[in-house]
C-alpha cells in the first residue's frame, strides 16, 4: 500500500510525541532545569524531522541518544558552566505528577529526580552525570549506555563507579525512603514553630549538620546559605513571621499549602491562583536535614503551571498564625 508523505509524516510526528514525556524527563534529570530540558527535546524534534527516518532502526534509541548528547552539549558551554557555578545555582522543583519526573517505580528512578540528588550531581562530570541517569534512572545496560554516549562498557562502568562514590561521599548521610505521613507531619510542625516563634521547637526538628539555602526570590548573584540550626530557626521565624510589609509586597499573605515536590515535602505559599515561593525539605533520621527556599519567579513557572493545572487546593492555613493589626 503506498503513503505518501504528509502521512508519513504524521506518523513521525505521533511517534515522537508519543515519547516526548520521557525525553523530557531525561534531559530533565541531566540538566536540572525543565526550561532547558524543553529545549532540548524541540531541538531533538526538530533533527527527527530534518533525517531520513527510514535509516533509523530504533527511533526510541536514537532520540534518546540525541537528547542526552544535546544535553551534554549544554552542560559543556562556557555559559552553563558560569550560570552554574558552584553556590549560585538550584535545580528547578516541579511538583509531582508532572511527567517530567518520569519513572518512579524504583526507589532508584525516584531518588535520581530528587532535588538533593540534582543539587550532588553538580560535582560529577556531564559524561559521570549521564551515565549515573541513564544506569540508575532508566535502567539502560552497560552496552546501551556505550551506545548512547560512544564509549566503551569498561568506560561506562568506571564512570557509574565514580558517580555512585562522589555522590555518596558528597551527600555523607544515608537518607532513604520516608514516610509521606512523617514527613507531613515534620512540615507541618516546622511551620507552625516557625510561624509562631517557638525557636527550641524548632532547633529540635532540626538535625544537627542542618543546611538551609535560598535563591534571595532571584535577587542575588550567589545563594544564601545558614548552617548551624539556631541561625536557620532564627531565619525561619523572620521569614515565616507575617508583617504589614510582607503584606504590602504580595497584597494579602499567602495561603500555606503541603505539597509534593520532586517526591519530597514542601510547602507552597500561593497568592489567588499563583505560586510565588517554594520550600523545601531533605529528612534524614526523621528530621529534618536541609531546607530550600525558592521564590525567583524564573525556578516556579513550571511548578506554578501544574499547580493550577491540578485545580482547587485545600491550603495548610488560609493566613498565618499572627494577626496583624488592621
Amino acid at each position: 500500500m503506498h503513503v505518501d508523505g504528509a502521512t508519513a509524516d504524521r506518523f513521525d510526528v505521533s511517534r515522537f510525541e508519543a515519547g516526548r514525556n520521557r525525553l523530557a524527563s531525561l534531559a530533565y534529570r541531566l540538566l536540572g532545569s525543565a526550561t532547558d530540558a524543553e529545549d532540548a527535546v524541540q531541538d531533538a524534534f526538530l533533527r527527527w524531522q530534518a533525517a531520513d527516518r527510514r535509516r533509523i532502526a530504533i527511533p526510541e534509541a536514537w532520540l534518546a541518544r540525541v537528547v542526552t548528547n544535546l544535553c551534554l552539549d549544554r552542560l559543556r558551554s562556557a555559559q552553563a558552566r558560569r550560570e552554574r557555578t558552584v553556590g549560585a545555582w538550584l535545580p528547578e522543583p516541579l511538583l509531582d505528577g508532572d511527567p517530567m519526573l518520569g519513572p518512579a517505580d524504583a526507589f532508584e528512578q525516584r531518588e535520581s529526580v530528587s532535588l538533593a540528588v540534582l543539587t550532588l550531581m553538580e560535582r560529577l562530570s556531564p559524561r559521570e552525570r549521564a551515565v549515573y541517569v541513564l544506569r540508575e534512572a532508566f535502567a539502560y545496560s552497560h552496552a546501551e549506555i556505550a551506545d548512547v554516549l560512544d564509549i566503551t562498557e569498561a568506560a561506562s562502568q568506571q564512570n557509574l563507579h565514580r558517580a555512585r562514590r562522589r555522590l555518596s561521599v558528597a551527600d555523607g548521610r544515608s537518607v532513604g525512603e520516608v514516610d509521606p505521613a512523617t514527613a507531613r507531619r515534620l512540615v507541618e510542625e516546622f511551620f507552625d514553630a516557625a510561624s509562631s516563634g517557638r525557636t527550641e521547637h524548632l532547633v529540635a526538628l532540626l538535625t544537627d549538620d542542618a543546611t538551609a539555602v535560598s535563591d534571595g526570590a532571584g535577587l542575588t548573584r550567589t545563594l544564601l546559605r545558614f548552617d548551624t540550626p539556631r541561625h536557620i530557626a532564627a531565619i525561619a521565624r523572620a521569614g515565616f513571621d507575617p508583617t504589614h510589609v510582607k503584606r504590602r509586597l504580595a497584597d494579602s499573605l499567602p495561603a500555606v499549602h503541603h505539597a509534593l515536590v520532586n517526591g519530597g515535602p514542601a510547602l507552597l505559599f500561593v497568592v489567588g491562583d499563583q505560586v510565588i515561593g517554594a520550600v523545601t525539605f531533605d529528612l534524614a533520621g526523621g528530621r529534618i536535614a536541609t531546607i530550600r527556599g525558592i521564590a525567583a519567579p524564573a525556578r516556579l513557572v513550571r511548578l506554578a503551571h501544574s499547580w493550577r493545572q491540578q485545580g482547587p487546593h485545600a491550603p495548610l492555613l488560609t493566613e498565618w498564625r499572627h494577626q496583624l493589626d488592621a
